[in-house]
């Protein structure tokens, strides 16, 4: 499979592989206030979004990882980045942001079930993993509405020196 072209297309949305047409929206959009609950930390220097999206090129041409852009199917406007981490393993994990402007409209679950289903179509995998910090609901829930149970639970400090309270959820394959 060549997952260096891949689209996965919704009802209102395409996932796309991430390419450097979208570096500008990612480094803009990907601040201080989208990683409040992530590990990482916002870019200072396009230099470093440039550097992400190389590396994220490297790890998807080695088949090690899968990172997509979340586009509106109709506009094509950006509105995020996803990604099927560790693609090869029993239990790949599952990632999304979405800019702040595309909050509240369902596009994570959405981008979130295609990726799922996507997994299961093409990947060997005893379960999917989804870790959300213990305060971010709205992420939460993702996992929660599609069966996804707690595993684990840990401390995590991010690059930004935030102490994240970790869920690790587990999601099962479609019945």
């Amino acid at each position: 499979m060549e997952l260096l072209e891949l689209e996965i297309s919704t009802s209102r949305l395409l996932l796309q592989t991430i390419s450097m047409k979208y570096q500008e929206d990612i480094f803009k959009e990907f601040n201080q206030e989208i990683t409040t609950y992530m590990y990482t930390k916002p870019p200072k220097h396009i230099s470093e979004t440039e550097d992400f999206i190389n590396n994220s090129l490297s790890e998807i041409k080695k088949g090690e990882n899968l990172v997509l852009v979340i586009l509106n199917n109709n506009s094509f406007k950006f509105l995020g980045c996803t990604g099927i981490h560790q693609i090869n393993s029993n239990q790949p994990e599952l990632g999304i942001w979405l800019k702040k402007s595309a909050h509240g409209k369902g596009y994570g679950l959405e981008t979130i079930i295609a990726l799922k289903t996507w997994a299961e179509e093409n990947l060997d995998f005893q379960y999917l993993v989804y870790c959300a910090d213990k305060a971010n609901i709205p992420s939460r829930r993702i996992p929660e509405k599609l069966g996804g149970k707690i595993i684990r639970e840990y401390k995590k400090t991010n690059l930004s020196g935030r102490v994240l309270n970790i869920l690790e959820y587990a999601i099962p394959k479609a019945g």
